[in-house]
């Protein structure tokens, strides 16, 4: 028997754009939270629903463990978890009620939750953590005969929901234990990295929340605040999961890294000095990246890519998202970057308010013409708490979530209608992987000197082939929908 079962309700099998990528990475929120339990001396188990196949794990992990507490706690550094799809939800309410079948006390803690406490709540669970959570968790589960009393939770009442007082954020993210690694089963982990990607990747956080003001980000769980942890606690970890788990290759979740003026050359050093320079990727901003010594930092201390919010080619949309960049920042860092031998991934948003055609186009001929290395692209979408939200909200229907991250639905009146939208994603990939494959070939028939292995040529060669046929077709049915 243990005291807590702690898991979280995304399912990677659930999301099938991401399975098929499948890179897949241990739950950090889950693994902080349950370090911080057993430092009070719970006895704590890990249900890792990242790889499950289904909820009936949870269910199985219920009768094998047989908690007192039956925790959901959603990992908040990945950003599919603020995104809230539906697929896992569903998955949540489940797993609540399976918890309670079992006669758990059931406790949830997540973006979704923080956002919408009541169909939790009516699903069966006791209490709701309303933010961050591992401070709450702890006096939580130690005063539960009082929990009316304790800060950051949203309890059931009759006729409704009872909420207490919000609880301040953890100010000093070095006073926290470093995740419970030891929980997870890294060697799964390990075989499926190496298998699909050649590998081994883990992630880390090196801090929380973020200070900008995108007005269509939801914040639900540090809303402005920005904490980071120190770059001697960050090697730290890396040194851990370096020597004690043989990570190859770092994704810092942050939702921006490197934010406080000096903390990357001050990580970078201690890297250098302790010879732990590792690949990774992470986020950042094109302004901060033009700070003097940012992207030189980054290199030193093994930035292999870095992902930036550049959202549209058009100065007018990112003005109406209180972005804070400029397109010409955007340009300039990434010139900076492939300087530097870093790679670029380029996040794009099509349909904000207002975004026209031209502005579309222009959003296409800056990634044409910036090159980015990778692109992830996707359609605006309304959360709770944002500003954006605010403006759509009487436009909304019943349907206010994706049902997973491949779904792409407009869920306010835009300018155009969903399928306009999809269409046009179609083609921004067809057009960026043509490009792609062919600057690969390019490159090897011209040195015949390439990391491309037999097997990549061909399928850069067929990808080629794929898009150079489809592209035309894909692009007239796109913009022949205005």
């Amino acid at each position: 028997m243990s005291d807590v079962l702690i898991g979280q309700a995304y399912h990677l099998r659930f999301d099938p754009k991401l399975w098929d990528a499948m890179e897949p990475y241990p739950p950090l929120g889950a693994l902080y939270a349950a370090a911080v339990l057993r430092g009070q001396g719970w006895d704590v188990s890990l249900h890792d629903s990242m790889l499950a196949t289904s909820e009936d794990e949870w269910t199985q992990a219920l009768e094998r463990h047989r908690p007192s507490f039956a925790i959901l706690y959603e990992d908040n550094f990945n950003y599919l978890s603020k995104m809230c799809l539906l697929r896992m939800r569903e998955a949540a309410m489940r797993m609540i009620g399976a918890a309670k079948q079992r006669g758990c006390r059931v406790v949830v803690a997540g973006s979704d939750a923080s956002d919408r406490p009541e169909p939790y709540l009516t699903a069966g669970a006791d209490a709701v953590i309303i933010g961050e959570g591992e401070r709450t968790l702890v006096e939580l589960l130690a005063n539960w005969a009082h929990r009316d009393e304790v800060d950051g939770l949203a309890l059931p009442v009759a006729g409704g929901v009872e909420r207490t007082p919000p609880r301040a954020v953890i100010r000093n993210l070095d006073d926290l234990p470093l995740p419970a690694w030891d929980l997870v089963d890294i060697e799964r982990y390990r075989g499926i990295w190496e298998r699909r990607h050649g590998r081994f990747s883990l992630n880390i956080v090196t801090s929380r929340g973020c200070p900008f003001h995108c007005n269509w980000c939801a914040k639900p769980i540090w809303g402005q605040r920005y904490h980071a942890r120190s770059p001697e606690n960050v090697v730290e970890e890396l040194q851990l999961l370096r020597d004690s788990f043989g990570a190859e290759h770092i994704w810092f979740m942050d939702d921006i890294v490197g934010i406080k003026p000096g903390w990357l050359q001050r990580f970078a050093g201690l890297v250098e000095e302790q010879g732990l320079r590792t690949p990774f990727k992470c986020l950042s901003r094109v302004d901060l990246l033009l700070r003097p010594g940012e992207i030189e930092a980054l290199r030193r201390a093994g930035c292999e890519s870095v992902w930036t919010g550049v959202e549209s080619g058009s100065q007018e949309v990112l003005d109406a998202m209180d972005k804070g960049i400029r397109v010409e920042q955007v340009r300039e860092a990434t010139r900076r970057l492939h300087e530097a031998g870093i790679e670029v991934g380029f996040f794009i948003q099509l349909g904000y308010l207002g975004e026209t055609r031209e502005d579309i186009e222009a959003t296409f001929a800056l990634v044409r013409e910036c090159n980015p290395d990778r692109i992830g692209v996707s359609v605006s979408y309304p959360l709770p708490g944002t500003p954006f939200f605010d403006r759509v909200r009487d436009q909304l229907g019943a349907k206010q979530n994706w049902t997973d991250s491949d779904d792409l639905a407009m869920m306010y009146r835009g300018a155009f209608g969903t399928e306009v939208y999809r269409r046009l994603h179609s083609t921004l990939h067809k057009e960026f992987r043509m490009r792609k494959a062919s600057a690969r070939l390019r490159e090897y028939f011209a040195k015949r000197e390439t990391r491309l292995r037999p097997a990549e040529l061909l399928r850069e060669a067929a990808a080629l082939l794929y898009h150079g046929i489809t592209l035309p077709v894909a692009r007239r049915r796109a913009w022949m929908s205005f």
